[in-house]
């Protein structure tokens, strides 16, 4: 059996998967917050989440 398979491509992707699924988590619990901790915290999270959808094309490529 040949052990040699290469994992190192698979975890970048995977790791921004699961930080990507946090990003949305916590957005989605913003709802829950006070309208000016939302206002605090909205853009910096919509801003990583717009970072890790660009990483996640361009590991596509």
């Amino acid at each position: 059996m040949d052990m040699s398979f290469d994992f190192q491509p698979v975890y970048p992707r995977h790791d921004l998967m699961i930080e990507l699924g946090q990003v949305e988590m916590a957005i989605d619990g913003l709802s829950e917050r006070e309208d000016s901790e939302r206002g605090e915290l909205q853009p910096g999270l919509e801003s990583r989440l717009q970072s890790l959808l660009e990483a996640l094309d361009h590991l596509a490529v």
